[in-house]
């Protein structure tokens, strides 16, 4: 439902701009730019959809072969306890834990073309769970949203872009970013509990979310001993590595058992296939009406009324040139990213709205393309509370992103 509004009102907006700009500004051509507009996002989508046939083929196969080796329930085990808490529908051991753990794991790695086929692999198999297959479940509502609040830890291409646009030290974003997305991801986590009563005081829990904070402020405290270039060598050597060593690790662990790996992995992959066309009608719904409110002009109507707004109560306006990277990324992270690198490119990397663009960059995500493609992956359509929890994440990032900047740079 939630969803059904938004992609509405986005249509609806555009329409009534579009219209005002044809009346009063007696602009004849805006509806023709529209309607060719939809085709171009309609097209894009489909590539977009295209392109991660090969990546799910891939992975799935992979995922079924780690499966039937016994290593996705090995990984259940592991998280068990804490994830039982956190997903309490899912039954012990069972292989969706073991995936979204593995999908949790790569995006923290910043390892994008293994975390999204490990996380619709972990859709699939809630979905299984799931009684009411065209409404989402609670295990469903949490693994999604969390994926939402991005849990990047390693935010690699930013420092990237800075270090492309002079930065004089491209990873002083580094810290910020990671205290930016560990908000959103909280923020995210406690609205979810919050609605389906979940108790995050439980010993447990705080006991595994220590454990995870810990690893978090010794990983901050080891970065920053680093040089930029050391950071980025490490991190893309540990996280290939990683990579490489879990497909290693469900290959040997399948001939142990005796499977028949290419079997299992032709298995698999014939149900990335399927997943990847299944999400097509879905993602083409959200990058047009993405795609129309942006070319609209609606995007820059809004930046320029929040600074005035924040003009006029007397608060410093210094972050507003950064705010098109905040209402774009949750649209779109491709979006975001070439508002984000416009911005460093016209004022500085190392300019105050230049960093404030990249913090924001790196505690944010791209909610509706993340919800559109996981629900679209099994075909939910009443999404219940994953998208106000998801955009309070969003925004939880993006205010965070502020404050810290400030701290650190203003």
């Amino acid at each position: 439902m939630a969803l059904n509004i938004v992609f509405i009102l986005f249509f609806l907006i555009a329409f009534a701009v579009e219209l005002y700009k044809l009346i009063f500004l007696g602009d004849t051509n805006v509806f023709q730019e529209r309607v060719t507009g939809t085709f171009d996002y309609a097209k894009t989508g489909a590539e977009i959809s295209r392109g991660l046939i090969g990546i799910m083929t891939l992975w799935l196969g992979i995922m079924k072969v780690g499966e039937k080796g016994g290593v996705v329930r090995a990984f259940a085990k592991i998280v068990g306890p804490f994830f039982s808490k956190l997903f309490p529908e899912i039954p012990k051991n069972h292989p969706a834990l073991g995936s979204i753990l593995m999908n949790f794991s790569a995006n923290m790695l910043g390892l994008d073309n293994a975390a999204t086929p490990l996380g619709l692999k972990a859709m699939q198999e809630l979905q299984e769970l799931n009684g009411e297959k065209d409404t989402a479940s609670n295990a469903m509502i949490m693994f999604t949203v969390l994926n939402a609040s991005n849990i990047v830890f390693l935010p690699i291409s930013i420092m990237a872009y800075r270090s492309q646009e002079g930065a004089h030290d491209p990873s002083d974003v580094f810290i910020p970013i990671l205290i930016g997305t560990f908000c959103s991801l909280l923020t995210g986590l406690i609205s979810v509990s919050i609605y389906q009563r979940i108790n995050l005081f439980n010993k447990t829990v705080l006991a595994y979310l220590g454990a995870i904070i810990l690893f978090i402020a010794g990983m901050l405290y080891y970065f920053s001993t680093l040089s930029p270039a050391e950071i980025g060598k490490i991190s893309s050597v540990a996280g290939n590595l990683i990579l490489f060593g879990i497909i290693i690790l469900f290959v040997t662990m399948a001939l142990l058992r005796k499977v028949n790996v290419y079997e299992a992995f032709i298995e698999g992959a014939k149900e990335g296939f399927d997943i990847a066309v299944k999400i097509i009608p879905y993602l083409v719904a959200i990058l047009v009406a993405v795609g129309v409110f942006r070319a609209s002009g609606c995007m820059d109507y809004l930046v320029k009324g929040i600074g005035g707004a924040f003009h006029w109560i007397g608060i410093n306006t210094d972050f507003v040139p950064a705010l098109p990277v905040a209402l774009m990324k949750p649209l779109s992270g491709s979006g975001a990213r070439g508002l984000m690198v416009e911005l460093m490119h016209k004022l500085g990397a190392d300019s105050f709205p230049g960093r404030v663009a990249c913090v924001i960059q790196g505690s944010t995500e791209t909610t509706f393309y993340v919800l559109a493609v996981y629900f679209g992956s099994v075909s939910i359509k009443k999404t219940r509370h994953a998208l106000p929890c998801a955009l309070l994440a969003e925004l939880a990032g993006v205010i965070a992103a502020i404050i810290i900047a400030y701290i650190f740079f203003h």
